[in-house]
């Protein structure tokens, strides 16, 4: 394809050219010149899509499962036709099923936003799964990769998703990545995919599942509302893994105290866990109930009176939360009652020069300035990471067969650009707030009343916490008989609960028996 520059060198010698010669040869250079246009096209032709399949088979439960992974791009277009992208995903599909149009299929993506789903995929329910050490550091190369036994083929069909400007998919034609970067942008495109995938693949009938993880769960709320209102698909269930629907509850900002409320019992938990309370219980879930209890009793009293607090209560409180974080209280009192989320993993463990894990409480790892306020890493992520790319980096060309010449992207690089977090769903009286899909999620529960949900949290997980995400189901305004369509589960891990492979067991057998519960008449 040639350049900007050297199309307008060619055409600027072509105009002095017309400028010197008699009009009859000017004539013919015209001629030439529009004669030349359609090949001029054709090197600018839509982009195709790309497709690799291939036969493979699984031992799950002692049952063994042949199936087809489909590695492809499918092309997406704009109101008016034009070409604006081509979003890659991995379908696992079982191979000896007579009629799929019947046999349940899930979509799953993670988060960011700005995430592949590189960590859906190669450490939760796909047919293969990275090895990484259990909350520790994963050694170098070379890694490994095994057979999943949890995988969920058994129990349904599974399309991962890699949103545009991640993994293989980018933009095409006149249309950039940045262009998908926005909450409803995004919703917009994914759910074009999902409307194309099964048209093409004959599912319409198949019942039909989102899992999201993280920021996934944030899109599965909004995307569930529009395939329904726009295309009028009714899901059969969401997974909803490390949910947050209200961006406000993990955010600390001036004057706001409840995220503090919110992160309490996340904090005590990762103070049992890392042996830092003075009169540390046996029991972590009755802590736990004790630390909510507070949270939403005095500790929330105490920071809505803000100045007004004297010093000698404000020492007593401080007291009350040391026992449940395992931060001093002179500590407590110096940051005023409120310690934020790089301030709780940085000071937690410095006397041991450790940093404690974000997305995973669990893993610890080196400070970097025992002197600094915030933390600098999140160790779980260093811990796990190159293990997952290599491996699936590996995985896609060697066994799927597709992406010899191309670079996959674990997350999006924004270079500058910013995610547009407006978004439509949820429009609400009042000033803009942080972004919410709760109104999103609600609606698909009230005109989809045989939808259901259901909750996966890790007790460790600093990113998105558990109590938080109670308080935001138990504030959906759902009429009584829509309150059990959703539940709740808990796992003894951190965000990606998968990674420790005991829940990763409890958790295909929650999810399974969901879908099977999901999908009855």
């Amino acid at each position: 394809m040639r350049t900007n520059a050297e199309v307008s060198r060619n055409c600027l010698a072509l105009a002095l050219c017309a400028l010197m010669l008699p009009a009859g040869i000017a004539a013919q250079e015209k001629d030439a010149k529009s004669a030349e246009k359609p090949a001029e096209q054709s090197v600018t032709a839509a982009p195709k899509e790309e497709s690799s399949v291939t036969d493979h088979s699984i031992r799950i439960n002692g049952q063994t499962i042949a199936y087809k992974a489909t590695a492809q791009t499918i092309l997406l277009k704009n109101e008016k036709g034009d070409p604006i992208a081509l979003l890659y995903s991995t379908a696992y599909t079982r191979s000896d099923v007579k009629d799929p149009s019947t046999r349940p299929i899930a979509f799953l993506y993670n988060g960011g936003p700005g995430s592949s789903s590189i960590w859906l995929h190669m450490g939760s329910f796909s047919p293969k799964r990275v090895v990484t050490v259990n909350a520790g550091i994963t050694p170098p190369a070379p890694y490994k990769l095994v057979d999943n036994e949890f995988c969920l083929l058994d129990k349904t069909d599974l399309v991962f998703i890699d949103p545009i400007g991640t993994g293989f998919s980018h933009a095409v034609g006149k249309a950039q990545n940045k262009d998908f970067w926005g909450v409803d942008s995004d919703v917009k495109s994914l759910a074009q995919f999902i409307n194309i995938y099964i048209s093409r693949n004959n599912r319409w009938n198949s019942p039909k599942f989102l899992i999201g993880e993280s920021y996934g769960t944030f899109r599965s709320a909004a995307l569930s509302f529009y395939l329904l209102d726009h295309d009028n698909l009714y899901l059969n269930g969401i997974v909803l893994i490390s949910s947050v629907l209200d961006l406000g509850t993990i955010s600390f900002y001036p004057g706001q105290d409840a995220t503090y409320v919110y992160y309490l019992p996340s904090y005590a938990a990762t103070a049992w866990y890392h042996k830092l309370l003075k009169d540390r219980p046996a029991d972590l879930n009755g802590f736990l109930d004790e630390a909510r209890k507070f949270a939403a009793g005095e500790y929330t009293a105490a920071l809505q009176r803000g100045d007004d607090l004297t010093a000698a209560e404000k020492r007593e409180i401080a007291a009350k939360l040391s026992r449940f974080t395992g931060l001093d209280a002179d500590y407590l009192v110096k940051a005023n009652l409120r310690v934020n989320l790089p301030q709780f993993m940085e000071e937690l463990q410095r006397s041991r020069g450790l940093t404690t894990g974000r997305l995973d409480a669990r893993f610890s790892g080196p400070t970097f300035d025992l002197l600094g306020e915030y933390a600098e890493y999140d160790p779980q992520e260093a811990a796990i990471s190159g293990a997952f790319v290599a491996v699936f980096n590996s995985y896609v060309r060697e066994d799927l067969k597709f992406g010899m010449d191309k670079t996959y992207q674990a997350a999006a690089n924004f270079e500058g650009a910013e995610w547009d977090w407006k978004h439509r769903g949820s429009d609400q009286f009042g000033f803009p707030g942080t972004p919410n899909v709760v109104n999103d999620l609600r609606a698909s529960l009230l005109v989809n009343p045989r939808l259901h949900v259901e909750v996966e949290n890790g007790i460790f997980d600093l990113a998105t916490p558990f109590y938080a995400t109670e308080l935001t189901m138990k504030h959906l305004g759902l009429p009584e008989n829509l309150r059990g369509n959703v539940q709740l589960k808990y796992y003894d891990a951190g965000h990606m609960m998968y990674v420790r492979e005991e829940d990763l067991a409890k958790l295909k057998a929650s999810v399974a028996a969901f879908i099977d519960s999901a999908t009855k008449p």
